[in-house]
């Protein structure tokens, strides 16, 4: 399918390739090289962070986190079920067992009424999931597992630029991880970092990062590790995405606004994305629900968009519902019903004002001819 307009997309409009050019030029194209520390820095200072440890992808930035925590085999980790898999595959990496909890209305992330029922022996940790940019109220969070003894871990893969009581999203628990795949706020190709204001955690991220080698002893290596380092050229990307990172979060802000106007008039057929009185939203993505009384399925939805040029996306699937996780029988009706009516629309730098009215016309356009395809298909009365 060729699309007029894509649900993501990366800005490059800065000293990107400018950075990867000096990276060539050089030859200093894999995990050494000057733009790796200076990311990292980049990133702690922008969430308030003592540390910043970068990785190849997102989903290692929290395997990593976990694994330099030392959750393993017999542990289990607090997750909510309304998340990307790779928060419980994570916890799955160490040998431990995601416990799953539901999300709480209005915001759609982790329920802090709910953790403690789940809370036993064998808990370690507490994964907070800033779901689609909203931050998790973290306060009754970080209470818990301060009386209970345990690590809170932050998958804010989609929320650089969120804050949470005027605190930056990862400057908060033992370590909060980010993702820099090309449709997040900002992008490295793939990436990930860990920020944490640990100074002794973040020299084990460091160490496990890179095959747990000596630091003082080259080849020698002391422990198991991985190989998660991120590219110099990739960290010269980065640098380019931090020097702009206002401008980012500006652009998502100022789509955000655009959508709230043109669909606040069908706030009867959709809820739309809510901000919490001590949140700030940096709207990775622009996500709906349609209300329970809009008799058509969603992805029907999905499908007219798609033939009109436009890629949306479902809210992700709760991880109980899929096949690695369905040892958990448990009802968690908020994930349930919001990933079954739940989109999310084109959210990114390049969209203009122009392209965001088509979207919600289309969008409107899509849900009459789904009412419709489903109307055709009832039995006629005799």
């Amino acid at each position: 399918m060729s699309y007029k307009i894509h649900v993501a997309e990366p800005c490059l409009d800065g000293n990107e390739k400018a950075y990867v050019m000096d990276c060539l030029e050089s030859s200093w194209i894999s995990s050494r090289g000057k733009y790796i520390e200076q990311f990292e820095e980049m990133v702690a200072d922008f969430c308030s962070a003592r540390h910043a440890v970068a990785t190849n992808n997102g989903t290692t930035a929290l395997h990593l986190a976990l694994a330099a925590l030392g959750v393993g085999p017999g542990d289990e980790v607090i997750v909510p079920t309304l998340s990307y898999i790779a928060s419980a595959n994570a916890v799955r990496y160490c040998g431990a067992t995601p416990v799953f909890v539901d999300s709480c209305l209005p915001h759609l992330t982790l329920d802090p009424a709910q953790v403690v029922a789940k809370i036993t022996s064998k808990t370690r940790a507490i994964m907070s999931v800033p779901l689609y940019g909203h931050p998790v109220d973290l306060d009754p969070i970080l209470e818990i597992a301060e009386a209970h003894g345990l690590f809170v871990v932050e998958d804010a893969a989609e929320a650089l630029g969120a804050k949470y009581r005027g605190r930056s999203v990862g400057s908060l628990g033992n370590c909060v991880t980010f993702s820099f795949f090309g449709n997040k706020i900002i992008t490295t190709g793939e990436g990930g970092m860990v920020v944490t204001q640990d100074g002794e955690l973040a020299n084990r991220l460091r160490l496990l990062r890179g095959q747990g080698v000596s630091p003082t002893r080259r080849y020698w290596h002391t422990e198991v590790g991985f190989n998660y380092r991120m590219t110099n050229i990739c960290a010269a990307i980065g640098c380019a995405q931090m020097e702009r990172i206002d401008y980012h979060l500006s652009r998502r802000r100022e789509v955000a606004d655009w959508y709230f106007e043109a669909l606040k008039r069908h706030d009867d057929l959709f809820v739309l994305p809510y901000q919490a009185s001590w949140a700030h939203h940096c709207y990775w993505m622009f996500t709906l629900i349609m209300r329970d009384h809009v008799d058509v399925q969603r992805d029907a939805v999905i499908q007219s968009m798609e033939r009109r040029g436009i890629e949306t996306r479902p809210v992700f699937y709760p991880m109980h519902s899929m096949p690695p996780y369905q040892y958990d029988t448990n009802r968690y009706p908020v994930a349930d019903r919001y990933a079954l009516r739940g989109i999310s629309l084109p959210t990114h730098a390049g969209l203009s004002r122009v392209d965001v009215d088509f979207v919600c016309r289309e969008l409107m356009a899509s849900i009459r001819e789904a009412t419709s395809q489903m109307e055709s298909t009832l039995p006629r009365a005799a």
